[in-house]
């Protein structure tokens, strides 16, 4: 985990955030902070507003109150231009990869190089390709298309595929969702090493205890759409309320 003195300034600051669709509130005034070199989970159940939050943060989504600052910038006012050069600093690691199933790994990856890196060689596409494939391990991969790989293999590319343009934020969106327990450890163990190595600050949404306290430096513990409680995974845990104790205790008897 990361020592507090190394977490010199927010990247994200969430501030009395709301967002309803129609008669649904989804998120009722929460806050949060994301400090650089640090990971957060944001932990709920499915439909307590976590995707709608880092949406949000991404610019997919505006929210109707508060503000979303991400790297000194609030999300909601920036054009198309701004948020595209936002996009470039904030990776998204999709819940099912998101992979282009008609290419190859390498084609899966030279794709975001290509699209939004200018003048580069064969050279360079080459050795950024590889260097991100060996640090998730499957370089072995690298000709192989998606439908011939696992489902673990497949989270490990679309994290890859994220790491090529050296983004600042990483948002991980249930990373642990579908896979067996072992792939599971695997992931959390290559989410801490992507903090470690390439010196990102993360979100991490999921409904995973064992992801949660695996991955986080600190939990904000999302239900009916505020944070009840954030802090360490001990810290959160620690408590008499019913709801958080019933959710702990479903968790782990699963």
């Amino acid at each position: 985990m990361e020592d507090s003195t190394t977490l010199d300034k927010a990247v994200i600051e969430i501030k009395d955030l709301y967002k309803s669709f129609g008669d649904l509130h989804v998120l009722c005034g929460v806050d949060l902070q994301l400090n650089k070199g640090e990971n957060v989970v944001v932990l709920g159940r499915s439909g307590t507003g976590k995707s709608v939050l880092i949406k949000i943060i991404a610019g997919l989504l505006k929210q109707d109150r508060g503000s979303c600052i991400v790297l000194g910038e609030e999300v909601s006012t920036l054009n198309e231009k701004e948020l595209r050069n936002l996009r470039l600093k904030i990776g998204f690691s999709f819940q099912n990869s998101a992979l282009y199933d008609s290419m190859t790994v390498r084609e899966n990856l030279e794709f975001p190089l290509v699209r939004n890196v200018a003048n580069l060689t064969r050279a360079d596409i080459n050795e950024q390709v590889e260097s991100v494939l060996d640090a998730v391990g499957l370089l072995q991969t690298i000709n192989q298309v998606p439908s011939e790989l696992s489902g673990g293999q497949r989270k490990r590319i679309g994290i890859a595929r994220t790491l090529i343009l050296k983004p600042e934020i990483m948002l991980y969106d249930e990373p642990t969702a579908g896979l067996d327990p072992i792939t599971c450890l695997e992931i959390n163990e290559l989410i801490n090493e992507v903090k470690e190595k390439y010196h990102t600050s993360s979100i991490i949404i999921t409904h995973d205890l064992t992801c949660a306290r695996a991955t986080g430096d600190r939990i904000a513990m999302l239900l009916d759409g505020k944070f009840l409680k954030q802090g360490t995974f001990e810290e959160v845990f620690d408590t008499d309320e019913e709801r958080i104790k019933s959710f702990y205790d479903y968790n782990f008897i699963q």
